[in-house]
């Protein structure tokens, strides 16, 4: 595995680990545990992940969930920290640089950040220019529904036009809170935002940020 995808996937392990099964997350309606059996299923489970996109594997998606968040907690923290098996896609080195490192570092801060007395994490410039590499390519495809234009402008003045439009918001942050933000963590993520205060409001409230 990468350095990067290695690291966050450790890093998200521990959150987990010392956050408990039962505590709350960014992600609405999902638990701790609930986030563990997501990363173990997409992993090991490719043929059932694909049903949270796809209606006609969603009856799958739910029995093989169903199935892994009856494992013990520890167990499902060891899959995540052990990595895919050797026959998943995830095991290729370049695809899990590709897809876990910006899946890790998202699932880690959704931990974090529900909890009351989180704190910043301190990321290294080359991680915040790896996780900007990751927002320039996706950013059309996390902004593609919402309902007003955004722009999203790194700290140094680079910037990435996630959806065109009018009227036009425009978000800046250092790459790890912009990408929080286009994934749809907008109430945590350390943003300031520009443009009409009707325009702010809308996108600050929108569903349609991230896949």
């Amino acid at each position: 595995m990468s350095t990067f995808a290695k690291r966050e996937r450790l890093l998200f392990a521990d959150l987990l680990e010392t956050a408990g099964p039962d505590a709350p997350t960014l992600c609405e309606g999902w638990r701790t545990r609930d986030l563990a059996v997501h990363a173990v299923l997409r992993e090991r489970r490719v043929d059932a992940a694909g049903g949270q996109f796809i209606k006609p594997l969603a009856a799958r998606l739910d029995r093989v969930r169903e199935e892994y968040g009856a494992k013990p907690y520890e167990e499902l923290l060891h899959l995540i920290r052990t990595g895919p098996p050797r026959l998943s896609p995830f095991a290729v080195k370049q695809l899990d640089e590709a897809a876990n490192t910006v899946e890790f570092y998202v699932h880690g801060e959704d931990v974090r950040r529900a909890q009351p007395d989180w704190s910043p994490r301190e990321l290294d410039p080359v991680f915040q220019d790896t996780l900007w590499a990751r927002l320039e390519r996706t950013a059309r495809l996390l902004g593609r529904g919402v309902p007003t234009g955004l722009v999203l402008r790194r700290t140094d003045g680079q910037t990435v036009v996630a959806h065109r439009g009018t009227p036009v918001v425009t978000a800046t942050g250092e790459p790890s809170e912009l990408l929080m933000f286009a994934f749809g963590r907008q109430s945590a993520a350390k943003v300031e935002l520009e443009g009409e205060q009707d325009a702010i409001a809308k996108l600050h409230g929108s569903k349609q940020l991230g896949l």
